[in-house]
């Protein structure tokens, strides 16, 4: 561990960005992620990627303002189009973040990669963490659930375009009102749904925070054939993974539906925020999502402090 009195968020809680103060009125985010294919279509594809990796900021409560490429490309396998499709995709987004691209580095190899290097600004005051729930709070999502199952899917053709449409829509949407939102009403703590999926990642702001949170499975908002995709068996393997890392601190409710714990444990491809905001203020949270066009959903409460920290599952 580095301690260090400029650095406000390094790597012991697993948040999603490290953040070190550069002056009394200003902090930096910075934050890394890229990763294979999960679409068919090039560009697509750099488009997710990008909205991944600039999620990270704003899942801090900051402003994106520079980016730098990653990329690893066979270049002796694939045609430069394919490349400069990703890169064409990712600068769409980058630029709709408000970002500039600075540069980048790419590697020859034999598997497609592709993500950003993301520095962002925050005041040191607003810095949002996933350690910073309350007991009382209640829990809001911004995204709804599913990307790792039909991401499966849709590599295997097994969906229609319009579900893949769909399922890019969500993946591509920037959580940057979402965090725009959070930052006006004043929450408390916040992550984004990845890799981890929904259980991971509470069970991450339950450690951080030492709480006891509560989930209600049946409100926890779910694309459109994700059900029937998983019963069908395109669940991915990272999340079984998911599942069985939480299991020993997730305590769930008889009754519920095993595929659903399956989606919970999903793991998620530029998800949506996970916002914990007191009781007082979540309506005016809510509203503010609403506002802006954004889907929304108050999927939990934080129950209680626990030194050991765990997530019940509800119906």
């Amino acid at each position: 561990m580095v301690n260090h009195p400029d650095l406000l968020v390094g790597k012991e809680t697993s948040d999603d960005a490290g953040v070190i103060r550069v002056r009394e009125d200003l902090a930096l985010i910075q934050t890394v992620d890229f990763f294979t294919p999960m679409v068919n279509n090039p560009r697509d594809f750099g488009r997710i990627a990008a909205a991944n990796a600039l999620s990270d900021v704003y899942a801090m409560g900051g402003v994106p303002l520079t980016a730098m490429n990653i990329v690893c490309f066979p270049k002796e396998d694939q045609p430069i189009e394919v490349l400069k499709d990703i890169l064409q995709g990712g600068l769409e987004l980058i630029h709709k973040s408000g970002a500039l691209l600075v540069g980048g580095h790419s590697v020859d190899d034999p598997e497609i990669k592709y993500g950003l290097s993301v520095t962002g600004t925050i005041h040191p005051d607003k810095v949002m963490t996933n350690g910073g729930c309350k007991a009382g709070d209640h829990l809001v999502l911004t995204k709804p659930l599913g990307t790792g199952i039909l991401a499966t899917a849709i590599k295997g053709r097994f969906v229609s375009p319009e579900v893949e449409k769909e399922a890019i829509a969500w993946m591509t949407q920037l959580n940057k009102e979402a965090a725009e939102s959070m930052q006006e009403v004043g929450c408390h703590g916040c992550t984004d749904v990845t890799g981890f999926g929904l259980l991971g990642h509470v069970l991450e702001m339950a450690l951080s925070s030492k709480t006891i949170i509560e989930l209600s499975a049946s409100k926890v908002p779910i694309i459109e054939t994700v059900m029937e995709m998983a019963q069908m068996g395109m669940v991915p393997a990272g999340s079984f993974e998911n599942r069985k890392f939480c299991e020993k601190l997730v305590d769930i409710e008889d009754g519920i539906d095993p595929i659903l714990i399956d989606i919970l444990a999903d793991a998620q491809t530029s998800g949506g925020l996970l916002i914990s905001v007191s009781g007082a203020k979540v309506d005016l949270l809510l509203e503010k999502l609403s506002a802006k066009g954004l889907m929304h959903s108050d999927i939990g409460r934080i129950l209680k402090s626990s030194a050991k920290g765990g997530i019940l599952v509800k119906r």
